[in-house]
């Protein structure tokens, strides 16, 4: 991946939506280059998805909770399992395995209070496997972006 890569999956990043004309005209390179390096950036894996970030309020989603997770025993089979079942779940967002007091930190999304306590009870309550998990609520968003620094 060389300078001209880098410059459009910056622009690319920022808005999926670009042209092919205003890529080539940011980066220098011609029409043709442009779309032969977005292709072989696809096929190698560095653009995974193009997706559209929505605005969570108004599609009715009040709650984001910042959940740390405690899983009772370390079994692989039972580690598997809780793994894929935050994978899964359409509320969970986020999913990140963790060293320290955690084993895991989920990112929820429900449309108010009573819906992420409906969560809480089918995803932790209900899993036997779960010690503990401790839940802080989203009071305000100063930056949330999907933006790679490159």
């Amino acid at each position: 991946m060389d300078a001209a890569d880098r410059k459009l999956l910056d622009q690319l990043q920022r808005n999926a939506r670009t042209s092919i004309q205003s890529l080539a005209e940011t980066t220098g390179l011609s029409t043709a280059s442009v779309q032969r390096r977005l292709r072989s950036l696809r096929e190698a894996g560095a653009i995974r998805r193009e997706v559209a970030i929505l605005d969570t309020a108004q599609v009715g989603l009040g709650i984001t909770a910042i959940v740390a997770v405690e899983l009772e025993r370390d079994r692989l089979d039972q580690i598997d399992a809780f793994k894929r079942k935050a994978r899964e779940d359409r509320q969970v967002t986020h999913f990140y395995c963790i060293a320290g007091e955690a084993d895991f930190i989920l990112l929820v999304m429900a449309r108010d209070i009573a819906d992420y306590e409906a969560f809480t009870h089918r995803f932790f309550f209900a899993d036997k496997n779960v010690r503990k998990f401790r839940t802080s609520i989203v009071v305000s968003t100063e930056k949330a972006t999907s933006e790679v620094p490159i």
